[in-house]
C-alpha cells in the first residue's frame, strides 16, 4: 500500500467520479480502496478539501454532506441526467451538476411560494424549457460564511 502517493486532487477527482458513478458520496474507507492508501490520510485530505471550500463534511465528521454540486441528502432540487438521479444543493448547483453530467437533463423543484412544481429542461448545455425566477437571498460572496444554510 503506497499511502503517501495519494494527493488532494487525486482524492477529490475519485470522490467526484465515485459520487457520479453511485449516485451518492463515498466513505474515506471507499476512496482509500480505491486508490490504494489508508483510511486516516483520506480523512485529513476530506478536512484539508473541506477548509479550501471543494467539499463540505457533516458538522464534526469525515462524511461528505456536499461535493459541490452534487449534495449527499435529499434536496428540493432533484438533478436528472444520464438516466440517473442526483440532487443538488440550490437551483445553481441543480444546474451545474447537469453540465458537470454531461450538458442534458432536468431540473424538478418547487416553487417556494406558491409550491407549484418547476420543471428546467437542458439539453447541449442550454436550458430548453422552464419558467420561474432565481432568487439568491445571500449574495454569492457571502455563501461559505454558513454554506449549510445558504
Amino acid at each position: 500500500m503506497s499511502a503517501d502517493l495519494t494527493t488532494d486532487t487525486d482524492v477529490r477527482f475519485e470522490v467526484y467520479r465515485f459520487f457520479a458513478d453511485q449516485g451518492r458520496p463515498p466513505v474515506a474507507a471507499e476512496v482509500a480502496e480505491n486508490l490504494g492508501t489508508v483510511q486516516w490520510l483520506v480523512e485529513e485530505s476530506f478536512r484539508r478539501l473541506a477548509d479550501q471550500h471543494v467539499l463540505v463534511l457533516a458538522p464534526s465528521t469525515p462524511y461528505i454532506w456536499m461535493a459541490n454540486p452534487l449534495s449527499a441528502l435529499p434536496t428540493p432540487y432533484e438533478v436528472e441526467a444520464a438516466g440517473r438521479s442526483w440532487f443538488g444543493n440550490c437551483i445553481w448547483d441543480a444546474l451545474g451538476a447537469v453540465a458537470m453530467l454531461g450538458g442534458d437533463g432536468t431540473v424538478k423543484t418547487w416553487c417556494p411560494d406558491c409550491g407549484e412544481r418547476l420543471l428546467t429542461e437542458v439539453a447541449n448545455d442550454q436550458v430548453t424549457s422552464g419558467d420561474g425566477v432565481v432568487h439568491f437571498a445571500v449574495p454569492a460572496a457571502q455563501w461559505w460564511d454558513d454554506i449549510g444554510f445558504n
